[in-house]
């Protein structure tokens, strides 16, 4: 099949910076070095167990583990060396941030710096690599702060932690590549989000889902249900609302799906609705989330908002939580608006104290 007729990234890009004439074109060059990065982690990811970097990553003491105190696979440190690689020399960043680094990474001296700050995980849902379930890479682009882009070269500081705490409404521009049957790149530069195929025979991505949009409302959602004995009162309402079906207050049948994938997740939400929840629970009480807030719930947030959806840590706009760490952890629903502003609804609302009566007890699937 033939893909000429289609509009390429790069092309695309061109004709997005045509709406900004005095916009230079180091903001094209940096997001064409990652659908780079991009392109080599899906070679990789596609070759598996023939390519020799399935498994965890091993050292002399065993299996390493990242400063999110998960062990590294071997494709988490081969995905973060290839973000850093394809992007560090072109001048187009100030710094870099990755969910695989405790610190920020700081461009090397014999590199030009730029006004852009990435942030990344370069292998989102890598537990599923072994078992070759889709997995994908999620990006997030920020502005620099103004003192290192007046500065000259060799007069600029290092990027800091506080250079990245940025609310996700600031970003400039997010994205996915999934890593399936076929290889996707997804972006929104602000305005609306595009889907891209990689062409394998000419090496191209390839605009293939224009404007993507997400249906206000769904009948699928996705929770992690293990964790149902840890949830709060306001998500066992909803998804015992959801369970009871045609014949409970939502008064239709809803389906369940759960990837362990959050890329994944995420587009086959923008692809045809749903809703996703890893919410904020009390199974750790010293973690108020599980997903990270700079690098997977803003990116994945600001694609969803552009798409017509929404995202939420179950109480606000995830896109309006100013980060207050590189790391931070975060609750976080998100997809069919409809549906995330009713969960919203439900933390809103006073809560029900259960009584000792069985009679007045609220009934659940998922009680204590």
């Amino acid at each position: 099949m033939l893909s000429n007729h289609r509009t390429t990234l790069t092309q695309f890009l061109i004709e997005e910076r045509r709406r900004f004439p005095l916009a230079g074109g180091d903001f094209n060059a940096l997001i064409l070095d990652i659908a780079i990065a991009c392109k080599a982690i899906a070679r990789a990811v596609a070759f598996g167990e023939l390519g020799g970097v399935m498994g965890n990553h091993a050292t002399e003491q065993g299996g390493t583990v990242n400063v999110q105190g998960e062990v590294q696979k071997k494709l988490d440190v081969l995905s973060n060396a290839v973000f850093i690689r394809r992007t560090e020399w072109a001048g187009n960043l100030a710094g870099l941030a990755s969910e695989e680094m405790d610190q920020p990474y700081q461009i090397p001296k014999q590199h030009p710096r730029g006004k852009y700050l990435l942030v990344f995980d370069p292998l989102d849902g890598s537990s599923n690599i072994d078992v070759n379930v889709s997995v994908g890479s999620i990006f997030s682009v920020l502005r620099s702060p103004k003192d290192l882009d007046d500065m000259p070269r060799d007069q600029q500081r290092d990027v800091v932690e506080a250079d990245f705490l940025q609310p996700g409404s600031l970003q400039v521009a997010a994205g996915y590549a999934l890593y399936g049957p076929t290889t996707m790149l997804v972006l929104t530069v602000g305005n609306g989000v595009n889907g891209f195929t990689l062409d394998p025979n000419l090496g191209e991505f390839m605009l293939t889902h224009p404007l993507m949009q997400i249906p206000e409302d769904t009948q699928e959602f996705a929770i992690n249900a293990s964790n149902s004995r840890f949830w709060e009162t306001p998500i066992k309402r909803y998804v015992d609302e959801c369970l009871a079906g045609k014949t409970g207050p939502r008064a239709k049948d809803f389906n369940t799906r759960w990837i362990a994938s959050m890329v994944a997740e995420a587009h086959r939400i923008l692809m045809r609705g749903g809703v996703f929840m890893y919410p904020r629970d009390t199974k750790d009480p010293g973690k108020p989330g599980r997903l990270r807030l700079l690098y997977e719930a803003n990116p994945v947030g600001m694609i969803m908002e552009q798409a017509g959806g929404r995202a939420s840590t179950g109480e606000r706009a995830v896109l309006g939580v100013q980060p207050d760490s590189l790391h931070q952890r975060i609750g976080l629903v998100f997809g069919s608006r409809n549906e995330v502003e009713r969960i919203e609804r439900y933390h809103a609302e006073p809560v029900h104290v259960e009584s000792d009566n069985p009679l007045f007890a609220v009934r659940s699937l998922f009680r204590n």
